[in-house]
């Protein structure tokens, strides 16, 4: 078992704007870099929160590994490409996301849909209290993508992570759908004919 030393949680280093990028850059708080992975965080934080109102064994184990792979998704958001490779030609990060992940949320929703209606109208966000906070969470996960790809127009991003959080908003909204459902909650559609 490896143990760290504790960590300080103020450093007083960012009181002027500017904070380190994983390899030790600093940059402005203000970049599109440090927006892309604060965006990643407070999705991870947001998923946490739906977590603390679901009760389904299944879903809070996939949340929970989710989480996990937010967390690789940020630190590889934090990381410059010129920083992804460490001098002795070894990578800086132990782990990064791959198209297994990927395939992974797919075949999660795969099972959901499996057991839903298919859709006909667009859901309102709603439908009891979890879901409506996987339907933020959702949201925060498409402000989140697009930060990517608006530092990759600058900075390379590597595809895989832009893709994580494309599938992975995907996969909130049908694990919303899923949840009203085991749930008992209805649905609310967007019909223009019922306005």
């Amino acid at each position: 078992m490896k143990y760290f030393s504790p960590m300080k949680i103020y450093t007083k280093t960012g009181d002027k704007g500017q904070t380190a990028l994983y390899g030790g850059t600093r940059v402005s708080k203000a970049s599109a870099r440090v927006d892309s992975y604060g965006n990643i965080d407070e999705l991870n934080s947001f998923i946490g929160i739906a977590k603390s109102h679901i009760e389904d064994e299944d879903v809070l184990k996939q949340l929970k590994k989710i989480q996990f792979d937010l967390f690789t998704v940020g630190s590889e958001a934090a990381t410059p490409v010129d920083k992804l490779m460490l001098a002795n030609g070894k990578s800086r990060l132990p782990i990064i996301i791959s198209d297994t992940e990927i395939e992974e949320l797919e075949n999660w929703m795969d099972a959901f849909e499996d057991k839903l209606e298919p859709l006909q109208y667009f859901i309102l966000p709603g439908g009891g209290k979890s879901a409506t906070f996987l339907h933020a969470a959702r949201t925060i996960c498409r402000r989140a993508e697009r930060s990517l790809v608006f530092l990759n127009e600058s900075e390379e991003v590597r595809p895989e992570l832009i893709k994580y959080l494309n599938r992975l908003s995907d996969y909130l909204f049908v694990l919303a759908r899923y949840i009203s459902k085991i749930n008992n909650e209805t649905e609310e559609y967007w019909n223009p004919n019922e306005r």
